[in-house]
């Protein structure tokens, strides 16, 4: 964890979305990459990030760069299942999987397929699919 800007457990859970109690349980189990001292965890913001699969392209810029939704998740497409106009996508982000549904011409003109790394967009209830290069 070198120099990097270190995060203390209630600023983790609060990147998370999880409880400050559930932060400390999973820092405990292993299960985020943390440090303690004292009694005190600590947390790097850029290996959470990259846990949650926030990490930036490798194109070194941001290709959603004009959604005003915030919330964006790197993963990669682990199912998808077409049916008449629509089709289900499975992404896979970090441990947890996320299922999101959306028309089939979207999923055709994105070229998603299993193994392809997506952008899951979440916006109040909405979970849109983006792929770099593709919008």
């Amino acid at each position: 964890m070198g120099r990097e800007p270190l995060l203390d457990a209630a600023e983790a859970s609060g990147l998370l979305h999880l409880h400050v109690k559930q932060v400390q349980k999973l820092a405990r189990e292993g299960r985020l990459p943390a440090r303690r001292v004292g009694r005190k965890w600590l947390f790097s913001r850029a290996d959470l990030e990259k846990q949650l699969g926030l990490e930036a392209p490798q194109t070194g810029a941001d290709f959603l760069d004009g959604l005003s939704a915030r919330n964006r998740l790197r993963g990669t497409v682990t199912a998808l299942a077409v049916d008449g106009l629509m089709a289900e996508v499975r992404v896979r982000i970090g441990e947890q999987e996320l299922v999101s549904v959306i028309t089939r011409s979207s999923a055709e003109r994105l070229g998603l397929k299993v193994g392809v790394e997506v952008c899951a967009v979440i916006k109040s209830t909405e979970v849109m699919i983006a792929r770099e290069g593709r919008l």
